[in-house]
C-alpha cells in the first residue's frame, strides 16, 4: 500500500488514475464510500476547480442530496454559515476533506436521531403494553 496521497489506496499503485481494480467485490461500506466520492464529484465539477465546491455547488449539493436530513437549511444565510464553518483554510472553496466534515456531522446527528426515535418508540410500546395489562 502506498502512503496516503502518494498512490491508490485500493491497489497500492504508486501512480493514480491508471484504472485501478479492487481485489474483490466491494463491501456495503466500501460501496457507500464510493457513492460519497461520486456525489462530491457530480457537484465539484460544475464550476471553478474541479475538485472543490464553491458556495453555489455546496448549496446545490445540500438541496439535492441532503434535503431530508437538512430540511432547516433553506436560505442563503444558512448556506453561507455552513460554508464558512467548513472552509478551514479560508480559501473560499471546499475540498473533499472539508465537505466530509459536513457528511460526518449529518451522519452522527442522524445516528443519534435514529436512536432517539427507537428509544421513544420502545417507551411508547412499553407504556401501551403496561396500560393493557392492568
Amino acid at each position: 500500500m502506498s502512503p496516503p496521497g502518494k498512490g491508490c489506496l485500493q491497489c497500492g499503485m504508486a501512480t493514480e488514475g491508471l484504472g485501478c481494480q479492487t481485489q474483490g467485490p466491494l463491501s456495503e461500506l466500501e460501496k457507500a464510500i464510493d457513492v460519497i466520492i461520486d456525489v462530491f464529484h457530480q457537484y465539484s465539477r460544475r464550476e471553478g476547480d474541479k475538485d472543490t465546491l464553491t458556495r453555489k455547488e455546496l448549496k446545490l449539493l445540500i438541496e439535492k442530496q441532503l434535503a431530508n436530513y437538512l430540511k432547516h437549511v433553506k436560505n442563503q444565510v444558512s448556506i453561507d454559515q455552513i460554508f464558512k464553518d467548513l472552509d478551514n483554510n479560508k480559501d473560499q472553496q471546499l475540498s473533499f476533506g472539508e465537505v466530509m466534515l459536513l457528511i460526518i456531522r449529518v451522519t452522527v446527528a442522524t445516528h443519534e436521531h435514529l436512536h432517539f426515535c427507537e428509544d421513544h418508540q420502545q417507551q411508547h410500546q412499553h407504556q401501551h403494553q403496561h396500560q393493557h395489562n392492568h
